[in-house]
């Protein structure tokens, strides 16, 4: 009897072991069911469909002014799928925050890019949107440009200037360091000249050491320009010049070196982002050709959002 008891009482166990198995692989399907639906749903997020309602319409922008800006604005009145959007001005600082917070967290952004930026040294697999319209050019040049009477005067200066160039990761490299260390972007530049005597060395090519003499580098506020004039500073200070570096807003670059109280600057974006500046003063300045090639503006996204061109965007209804 005890033993038919004891039979009794395994089977009924086992019966119960296997209903509990069978829950619990009915509720497991059910949570990854959930778990497909909320992927299905971040994928939306980031397409062309539905990415204009996710961001509200809005392109996180920088600084009012900047060259891209206007560019913006302007695409925005060109392009159909961006009617109803608009671009929201901050600062660069402000637009490289939102950056890290949407891709850390796979959420859709939009944003004003451009190369060299530390931000492609970060995240290298964004992409920009196609631009069928061009509103934002091809492939831009980082030119050097001089006052009226720099080659007569101060000779060596000219000539270092003229000869001075570089490479789009080697701008990106410093402005990364940068951010990273929280080292200002001198200081990165100075160790970056001790790094590259042999690039150092070219700029140098031909040009007599100097006793003090005096040069005034004009160059707009943002890391990429004062990568480019900290470095150059350091380099021309080892041929003893004195160099100083004012970082004004980009219309008072161009109007400072056609009106000569600037000897040069190595900021001046063309042939299209800093394009209305050029056009204004170019018979009052001396360019001296591209310092950087490949530089690149336009509208930004992190690899995951699914959307390729600006045309892929809709308008606001």
């Amino acid at each position: 009897m005890i033993q038919q008891i004891n039979t009794f009482k395994l089977a009924t166990l086992g019966i119960v072991a296997i209903l509990l198995i069978l829950t619990a692989g009915c509720g497991g399907a059910e949570d990854n069911g959930s778990d497909e639906a909320d992927s299905n749903n971040e994928t939306e997020s980031t397409d062309s469909a539905s990415v204009g309602e996710a961001l509200n319409y809005t392109i996180t922008g920088i600084e009012p002014g900047a060259g891209i800006s206007v560019t913006t604005e302007k695409a925005i009145e060109e392009y159909e799928s961006l009617s109803g959007w608009n671009v929201e001005l901050s600062s660069t600082a402000a637009m490289a925050t939102e950056l890290d917070k949407a891709i850390e967290n796979e959420e859709p952004i939009i944003i004003t890019g451009w190369n060299p930026h530390w931000t492609f040294a970060k995240y290298p697999d964004m992409k920009y949107l196609e631009d069928p319209k061009e509103i934002y050019g091809g492939v831009e040049q980082i030119v050097s440009l001089a006052r009226k009477g720099l080659e007569q005067d101060k000779p060596n200066a000219f000539k270092m200037i003229d000869q001075f160039n570089w490479e789009v990761k080697d701008m990106e490299d410093i402005m990364y360091e940068s951010k990273e260390t929280g080292d200002d972007i001198d200081e990165v530049a100075k160790r970056w000249v001790e790094d590259n005597p042999d690039k150092v060395a070219e700029w140098a090519e031909g040009v007599e050491d100097v006793d003090g003499v005096e040069v005034e580098l004009v160059s707009t506020p943002w890391d990429s320009e004062r990568a480019s004039s900290g470095v150059l500073k350091v380099a021309m200070e080892q041929k003893g010049f004195k160099v100083t570096v004012t970082p004004v807003d980009v219309a008072v670059v161009f109007e400072s070196i056609a009106n000569g109280d600037g000897d040069a600057t190595l900021a001046a974006w063309l042939p299209i982002t800093h394009k209305d500046f050029y056009e204004q003063h170019k018979d009052n300045i001396v360019d001296l050709g591209a310092n950087l090639e490949g530089a690149k503006i336009g509208l930004v996204v992190p690899a995951y959002m699914d959307i390729n061109s600006i045309e892929d965007l809709q308008p606001k209804n």
